[in-house]
Parts: C-alpha cells; structure tokens; sequence
C-alpha cells in the first residue's frame, strides 16, 4: 500500500509593504469625489462641455471678443497715458527744485535783512550814546574792540569720554573729564568779576545778555555750538586781570578740575587782543540821562584803561 506524501499547510502571503498606511492609500486611490467623477464622466460623454449649437457657439465667440477688446483697449490707453504720467512727474520735480531755490533765496535775505538790522544797531547805539557812547558801545558789545587783556585755554581731560559714571555726576555734570557749560559760565563770570571788560569764547562774543547752555555734550554760546579746545579772550589790564581771576573762587575752581579730573587749563597775559563785534543785538529798553550824570559817570570811568574800540 502506497504512502501518501504529507500535504502541507500554504503560509499566509506575506503583509504588503503599505499595509499600515491603509487610510492614506485610500485618499490617494478616491482622490476625486465619486460625485464629482460622475459629473466629469457624463460632461466628456456629452462632448466635453464645448457648445454644440451655433448660438452657443457664437456667444462664446463674442464673449472671447470682448475680452480681447478690453485687453487691448487697456494696454492702448497705458501706453498713451505713459508720456503723460511721466511729463506730470518732470513738472513735478522741476516745481520742487523752483521751490527749493525760492527758499534758499529767501534764507539768504533773511541772513542779509539780520546783518543789516545788527549794523544799524551797533550804529544807534555809537551815535546815541552821549558822550559815553564809546563806553557804551564797548559793553554792550556793539562793536570790535582789541587791547590788553588775557588769554584763556580751557580744554577737555585726554581720553575723556561722556560715558557718565564719574564723582562729578553727583554734583550735577555727566562725566569726569569733559568741560561742561557749568564750568564755562563760571569761567566768563569770574573774569568778569575780576575785571574784564569784553569776553570772547571761540571768536564768539559776549554780552549782557549771552546764554552759555548745554545741548547733550556740545556747549552753546547764544545758541551756537562750540568745539574744544575752548579759548577764552578777554579785554583788561593783562596782569592784574590774570592774578585777580586765578586768586578768585572761580579760579581755584578751574584749579581743582585742572587737579582732580585732568581737565586742561593754561592762562596767560597778552599785550594785545582782538575781539569781533557780537553777531547780533537786542535793545530792551532804553531812558535818557541826565547831562550831569553822565558826565559824573564819564569821570569815574576815565581811568579805567578801557580797551578801544
């Protein structure tokens, strides 16, 4: 009796590689809406959606007319509005060049007009003044005056900075070694106090009316900035003006900055020096005095060694 092989069992057919991703696989195969699918199938057994009738068809053709009417006319009118947009733009910028010379012209009338204002000034108060219309003249800064007198230079501290922080913060300055408009307003009021009779900071003169202010780390003298080394001219007896300011609290001040921040200092006696007129003055007020006044005045001041002008 015959054997019969044994039979063996078939394996299940091994998983397919994208079993796990069964979801994706169906958005991929059904990408389109059965819906949708229809629709298109039944519109290409139809003819594809093109119009069949010659009224249709027509339409279409006018409609596809049109359309390239309106793109024509509208490239036609761009390209004849382009030298008109282009001729505005031209006019526009020749207008505000013309508006900018008016202005420039104007600026330079005003700076003239200002110039000429300061003159006739300077010449009412010479002609107006008396018999002390010299002396007058001299302090109110009217006019150039030279003679001898003293030459201050006060400069900042080497490598100063204004990155703050230093013992002269408390006291109101911020840094060390930098001159502040503090220190130049003592500077100018202790030489007048020990007898100067005009001051100059820079070439710029004093008045009885000057400002000496701060704007961040510049310093302004009637609003006209300054750069350091700060020169400081003023009209007296050269020697005595010197001695006195140095003897002065507002000189051993300058001496303590010179000591204990570094701030350069250097004064000496000139035979002579020369100071500009002031730029520019305002007349407040102004009363008539009696004859006998002035000339009690004018013998007071006599012998004062004023600088002339």
């Amino acid at each position: 009796m015959s054997q019969q092989p044994p039979v063996r069992s078939t394996g299940s057919p091994p998983p397919r590689p994208d079993a796990s991703m069964s979801l994706l696989n169906n958005v991929i195969d059904h990408a389109l809406d059965d819906g949708y699918a229809e629709a298109s199938a039944r519109r290409a057994a139809e003819g594809g959606g093109l119009p069949r009738t010659t009224r249709a068809k027509l339409g279409l053709a006018a409609g596809l007319v049109l359309a390239a009417a309106v793109v024509t006319l509208g490239a036609a009118e761009a390209r004849v509005s382009a030298p008109v947009v282009a001729k505005e733009r031209q006019d526009l910028i020749d207008r505000i060049e013309s508006e900018t010379s008016a202005a420039d012209k104007l600026e330079q009338d005003v700076e003239r007009l200002r110039g000429e204002v300061g003159e006739r000034q300077r010449k009412a108060l010479e002609q107006h003044g008396g018999d002390q219309g010299e002396l007058v003249a001299l302090l109110s800064g009217a006019t150039p005056v030279h003679g001898p007198g003293v030459k201050l230079v006060v400069d900042d501290a080497k490598g100063a900075d204004s990155g703050g922080g230093g013992p002269r913060e408390s006291a109101g300055f911020s840094d060390t070694g930098r001159v502040r408009d503090r220190d130049m307003q003592r500077i100018v009021n202790g030489l007048w106090e020990s007898g100067a009779e005009a001051v100059a900071i820079n070439g710029q003169r004093l008045t009885a009316l000057s400002a000496i202010r701060a704007a961040g780390d510049a310093i302004l003298v009637d609003n006209k900035p300054l750069v350091p080394p700060y020169t400081v001219l003023a009209v007296g007896d050269g020697k005595r003006l010197s001695t006195a300011f140095q003897d002065s609290a507002d000189g051993q001040y300058l001496h303590a900055l010179q000591e204990n921040f570094g701030i350069r200092t250097s004064i000496s006696a000139e035979g002579d020096v020369r100071l500009p007129a002031a730029p520019s003055l305002i007349v407040r007020t102004a009363e008539p005095r009696g004859a006998g006044a002035a000339k009690a005045t004018g013998r007071a001041t006599a012998d004062t060694g004023k600088g002339t002008s």
